[in-house]
C-alpha cells in the first residue's frame, strides 16, 4: 500500500480506523488518476510544442556541419542520381550542391537526407527579375512540389555573374533573387529554403593582403551593395568560389605551392593586421571578410561554394596533377573536421563545397576544368581522401547504421526521439 501511494499520491484519508467503501475509495482513485494523466498530457504538449520550435529554427540553416560536395553533371558518363544518392550517403556527405533544378535529381534525393542546395541557372534570371508570376511557377514546381521529401534547403539564383562578362545579367541579378525569395515568403517556405547566389573571386578588386581586399568599383555601389543589403535583411551569407589552384597557376613563380595545398610552409603575415596564414583558403576567406567589412557587411557569414584541385591538366598546367589534387582535397578535409576559424574570424567555422564529385567529360574549356572530380564514372574513387564508393557486391553494405545516421544530422525517426524522452522523463519525475 505504502508503494501504492508513492505512486499515484497519499489516499484521501488516513490507512488507521475505519476504511472508506469500496465505491468512494475507486472514484477517489480515479479521479486522481485522470487529474495526474491530464497534467501529464499538458506538460507533455508544451514541451512538444517548443522542441518543435526549435527543430524548426534550427531547418532553416540551408548548410549543415562543415562540409559538402558540389555535383555538376555536365558529361555523358556518370552514374544514374539514384546511384550517386546511394555513393553520397556511403560517403557520409550530407550536404550538395547542383546547379539547376532536374527532376531526375529530385527525386532520387527523395527520402535520403541529403540537404540539397538548387541552382536557378543563369540563363533564367532575365524572365525570374522581370516577372514575378514565373518566379512563382518556378518555385512550386522545382521546389515546393518536392518538399518535405526532398530536403531542398537553399536556391542558388545564378553562379558568378557579378564579375562575368554578361552585363545584362549584372542587372538582372538583384531583381531574380528578389522575386524567388518572395515566391519563397508567399508560399511559407522561408524557415525552410534559404536564398544565395555565389560569386567568383573577379569581384574582388585584390584580395593580398587579406586585409586590403575590395570589392571592384564597377561592382561595389550599383551591384553589390544593394544585394549585400538584402541578404543582410533576410539572413543569408556571402558564398564565395574559392579555388587556390586557380591563383598558384597564376602567379607559380611567386605562390609557395605547399602554401596553398595546406603543406608545412612559412605562410605570409598580413602587415595591417599582423594575423598570420599557413595556408591560402584561410586568406581567401578573409580577404572576403574584409571587402564585406568594407562595404559595411562586417557579420555577415562567408560560405565557400566551390573549391578543389584539378588531377589533370594542360601541359600547361603543370600543377594539375593527382598527387597535387589528393593532397589538396585530403587536407581541405582535414581542416574542415577541425570545425575552426579563420585568423580575421576565429570564431566562424569555415564551411566549404568540394568541387566536384565526378570528373565532367563534355565541359569546354582548359582540360583542368574536366578533371576535378574524387570519384570515377564508376564510383569508385578516383583518389583516397578518406571517402567511400559505391560497393554493388552486397546491398547490405550500402546501408547506413544508427551511427551513420545520427552523424549525419535528424532523421525523420529523429524528431520524435527528444520528445519521447522527456515522456519518460515526466513519467520518472511523477513516480
Amino acid at each position: 500500500m505504502s508503494q501504492f501511494c508513492s505512486l499515484f499520491g497519499p489516499p484521501h484519508q488516513p490507512i488507521s480506523g475505519s476504511l472508506p467503501k469500496v465505491e468512494t475509495f475507486v472514484v477517489s482513485f480515479y479521479s486522481e488518476t485522470m487529474m495526474k494523466s491530464f497534467w501529464f498530457f499538458a506538460q507533455f504538449l508544451h514541451v512538444f510544442l517548443v522542441f518543435s520550435t526549435l527543430i524548426a529554427s534550427v531547418a532553416v540553416q540551408a548548410f549543415t556541419g562543415a562540409y559538402g560536395i558540389n555535383y555538376g553533371r555536365i558529361a555523358d558518363n556518370i552514374p544514374s542520381p539514384d546511384k550517386v544518392a546511394t555513393l553520397l550517403r556511403a560517403a557520409k556527405i550530407k550536404n550538395v550542391r547542383i546547379y539547376d533544378a532536374d527532376h531526375s535529381v529530385l527525386k532520387a534525393f527523395s527520402g535520403t537526407g541529403l540537404d540539397l542546395v538548387v541552382g536557378l541557372p543563369n540563363g533564367y534570371l532575365k524572365d525570374m527579375s522581370a516577372n514575378e508570376d514565373h518566379a512563382m511557377d518556378w518555385v512550386k514546381e522545382n521546389v515546393q512540389a518536392f518538399l518535405p521529401e526532398t530536403r531542398i534547403r537553399g536556391i542558388a539564383v545564378g553562379n558568378e555573374v557579378l564579375g562575368g562578362t554578361d552585363y545584362e545579367l549584372w542587372g538582372a541579378l538583384l531583381g531574380a533573387v528578389k522575386n524567388i525569395y518572395n515566391a519563397i515568403k508567399e508560399l511559407g517556405l522561408t524557415d525552410v529554403v534559404q536564398i544565395t547566389t555565389a560569386h567568383s573571386q573577379a569581384v574582388f578588386a585584390n584580395s593580398f593582403p587579406p586585409s586590403s581586399c575590395i570589392f571592384r568599383d564597377n561592382v561595389k555601389q550599383q551591384y553589390m551593395k544593394p544585394l549585400l543589403e538584402f541578404f543582410s535583411e533576410i539572413g543569408s551569407p556571402f558564398c564565395l568560389n574559392a579555388y587556390p589552384f586557380l591563383a598558384y597557376m597564376s602567379d607559380p613563380e611567386n605562390i609557395d605551392i605547399n602554401y596553398a595545398l595546406f603543406q608545412k610552409t612559412q605562410g605570409i603575415s598580413d602587415p595591417k593586421t599582423d594575423l598570420h596564414y599557413d595556408n591560402m583558403l584561410d586568406a581567401q576567406i578573409d580577404a572576403a571578410y574584409a571587402a564585406l567589412e568594407d562595404t559595411g557587411f562586417k557579420k555577415m557569414e562567408v560560405i565557400i561554394t566551390e573549391t578543389g584541385w584539378a588531377s589533370r591538366g594542360d601541359d600547361s598546367e603543370a600543377a594539375a596533377t593527382v598527387n597535387n589534387a589528393r593532397t589538396y582535397n585530403y587536407n581541405l578535409r582535414k581542416r574542415l573536421a577541425k570545425k575552426k576559424g579563420t585568423p580575421l574570424r576565429p570564431k566562424s567555422v569555415v564551411k566549404a563545397y568540394i568541387f566536384a564529385i565526378f570528373n565532367e567529360n563534355l565541359k569546354p574549356g582548359p582540360t583542368s576544368e574536366r578533371n576535378f572530380g574524387l570519384y570515377k564514372p564508376d564510383g569508385t574513387i578516383a583518389y583516397d581522401i578518406g571517402f567511400h564508393g559505391l560497393v554493388s557486391s552486397s546491398a547490405d553494405s550500402l546501408r547506413l547504421s544508427s551511427k551513420d545516421i545520427g552523424a549525419r544530422g535528424w532523421s525523420r525517426s529523429q524528431y520524435l526521439i527528444l520528445p519521447i524522452s522527456m515522456a519518460a522523463a515526466f513519467l520518472l519525475f511523477l513516480r
